[in-house]
């Protein structure tokens, strides 16, 4: 089975945040986070920890698929991606976009991969 989890880096007001900013997901199972980014500016979907505690399937960015390890993502303006992957290590990770003053600004959020029930 894949979950489907959306998430939008910021909003059509240019918001500095990600809606929404807490994510949790369970270890071993697999996901599709659906992004979009519907601002009028570029943002990074960043959290170098997390990365390195799923397994990542692939990216795939309109017709456009990409295999290996993902850092983190840049959605231009009015763009969408899917990114699907398996947790694999429990834990709390910080998420950012990359973008100076973006973080200080509040678009940042928290990941949490619990282990598996």
């Amino acid at each position: 089975d894949l979950i489907e989890v959306k998430v939008s880096l910021s909003n059509t007001a240019n918001e500095l945040k990600f809606i929404p900013d807490r994510f949790t997901f369970e270890s071993g199972k697999r996901y599709k986070l659906l992004l979009n980014n519907p601002s009028g500016l570029k943002h990074y979907f960043t959290s170098k920890d997390f990365a390195d505690a799923i397994w990542t399937q692939n990216v795939v960015v309109g017709n456009v698929e990409v295999k290996g390890n993902i850092r983190e993502l840049e959605l231009r303006p009015n763009t969408t991606a899917a990114w699907t992957f398996i947790p694999i290590k429990s834990g709390t990770y910080e998420l950012h976009c990359a973008i100076a003053g973006h973080t200080e600004a509040g678009m940042r959020g928290i990941i949490t991969i619990q282990p598996s029930a």
